[in-house]
């Protein structure tokens, strides 16, 4: 089924009703509305310290299990500045860290899959390990997008966690990135929308302090609504660029996807890298329009691209491989002796890409062919 179109006009008085809470109203108060500029290059964990792909015989791709407590954690390690994460909300009104809509498990030889927002957050937290060592959780397998099914096998695994359990556990340091998450096959009414974001709103104002809060999601009237819900934190429309087509045209290139941002009062694009590539003039665009922009993807584990990036103006990328990435970046923006010195009069940090000839001619044959995939 398509996604079905919920304007914000027809909600009535919602921020009214949310501002009401004293929680939101001090934070509103305190915080205020200050419009998002990443201070610099933005390197930002995938699911922590990256995704699991079960199939893969990329080690790095199995070691830490994703969109957990100690992955996130071990993001922290490595010179990264957010971790990227996704909320759902259980039935019972709980704000819960899993990706896939669907969650997986065996009984009695037969695979079997329930809906994530269908479960209790008791039920949702029975499966994997346990954070008690006197009990058992259910297996926990994960489906491809080719129906494959796979035993979810990591070197370091972790029990499955709550949005409220990610801001007490997790380093102070790291900033979240909160994709609100959406079934792309479900039609929702708007008032499961705003109950939903409102119980995840609930907890960030009532655990964040003063950590750094992006919002982001693919649904683009949860987009919109989270914006006018609150005034405290940035809120970033996620969209493919063009690289896969849906039925909502929102969601079909970063033309439409600006639009949706100025017309709704977000403050930035988070786009699948391919569509930045393949529509390379749309980033002076969405530049010039005062948006940020972020990307994600395979290709923004690839250091060659991630440099061609900084250069092309993007605020930041989306990375599986933190530590790879991370550190890249980092020497990239790394000052030199002579900028170091430079600083000291002019009391300005100097971020520069650092290429070789080899690299730069690299780079600009990259490009073409990255538009092309």
């Amino acid at each position: 089924m398509a996604l079905k179109a919920v304007h914000v006009s027809d909600v009535p008085n919602v921020s009214s009703a949310l501002y009401s809470s004293t929680a939101f109203s001090q934070s509103v108060e305190v915080v205020g509305k200050v419009a998002y500029k990443p201070p610099k290059f933005l390197v930002v964990g995938h699911r922590g310290s990256g995704m699991n792909v079960l199939q893969s015989s990329d080690r790095r791709l199995t070691v830490v299990k994703e969109n957990s407590i100690v992955s996130f954690n071990a993001a922290a390690n490595y010179p990264v500045d957010f971790i990227e994460f996704d909320v759902q909300v259980t039935k019972d009104g709980c704000p819960v860290i899993f990706h896939d809509d669907f969650i997986l498990t065996q009984q009695n030889g037969v695979t079997c899959e329930k809906r994530v927002t269908d479960l209790s957050l008791g039920e949702f937290l029975s499966y994997g390990p346990q954070k008690e060592t006197d009990k058992t959780g259910k297996p926990l397998l994960r489906k491809t997008k080719d129906g494959d099914v796979y035993t979810w096998a990591v070197e370091t695994d972790d029990a499955l966690c709550t949005l409220q359990e990610a801001f007490e556990g997790v380093n102070s340091a790291l900033g979240f990135n909160i994709e609100l998450k959406f079934d792309d096959y479900v039609d929702y009414q708007q008032d499961h929308l705003v109950r939903v974001l409102r119980d995840v709103l609930e907890v960030v104002i009532a655990h964040a302090k003063d950590r750094p809060i992006i919002f982001s999601s693919f649904h683009p009237d949860a987009a919109l609504l989270v914006k006018k819900l609150q005034s405290v934190y940035p809120v970033f429309f996620l969209t493919n660029g063009g690289t896969e087509i849906y039925d909502d045209v929102r969601r079909n290139s970063l033309e439409a996807a600006m639009k949706l941002c100025l017309e709704g009062g977000l403050e930035g694009i988070v786009s699948e890298v391919k569509g930045i590539f393949r529509n390379p003039a749309a980033v002076n665009k969405i530049k010039e329009s005062d948006l940020s922009l972020l990307t994600y993807g395979k290709l923004n584990n690839v250091v060659e691209v991630v440099y061609m990036q900084h250069m092309m103006g993007i605020d930041g990328v989306i990375v599986d491989f933190v530590e790879e990435i991370g550190e890249a970046v980092w020497e990239m923006l790394k000052p030199s002796k002579e900028e170091e010195e430079e600083e000291v009069f002019k009391g300005d940090a100097v971020q520069k890409p650092k290429f070789s000839k080899r690299e730069l001619t690299f780079l600009l044959k990259l490009i073409p062919e990255l538009i092309q995939q």
